[in-house]
């Protein structure tokens, strides 16, 4: 997995003060992407042991975030890779995890490596940007299709269960 940038305080990514973090690598290709040079997933610094320590370090290290985010590209890119980050960084920060993909929740419960990942994450913002709906007034998603799903709610009652933030 590659980091393409990591924004250590934003208020963008989701509630409160966030960790993001955005990945190389992207199969979408949604017309109006705002960051369309992650799609390769070839550009940004390889996620190896030292990188992990520093960024594990990073947010135990501050206070006053409420969170990470996750996003890119696409985190869920390389699943296999992304499944071992999430459970070390749920295991060694103890945090609220969000992330952002263009797979839908019912998408990612049909593979078994995907749905293990969604297992670390508290908020998954799902679904491919639509231009054609966007808008503007919305909280933490790009176009109106998107959802922000409560994954532990949603994987125990078997429903989607949705957040909404006003």
């Amino acid at each position: 997995m590659k980091i393409i940038k990591i924004f250590r305080e934003t208020i963008s990514d989701g509630p409160g003060f966030r960790y993001s973090i955005y990945f190389s690598g992207c199969s979408h290709y949604c017309e109006g992407c705002h960051n369309p040079e992650t799609w390769k997933g070839d550009i940004g610094e390889v996620l190896d042991e030292a990188y992990m320590q520093k960024i594990i370090s990073e947010i135990r290290n501050n206070s006053i975030l409420d969170g990470v985010t996750l996003s890119g590209g696409d985190p869920f890119f390389i699943p296999e890779e992304l499944l071992g980050f999430l459970r070390r960084l749920k295991e060694e920060t103890d945090t609220n995890i969000w992330a952002y993909t263009g797979y839908t929740f019912e998408e990612l419960i049909k593979k078994d490596i995907t749905k293990k990942c969604l297992e670390y994450i508290d908020v998954l913002v799902d679904g491919r940007f639509d231009k054609n709906l966007t808008n503007p007034e919305l909280f933490y998603r790009g176009s109106s299709n998107q959802r922000l799903v409560d994954v532990k709610a949603s994987l125990e009652e078997g429903i989607i269960t949705t957040k909404d933030y006003d």
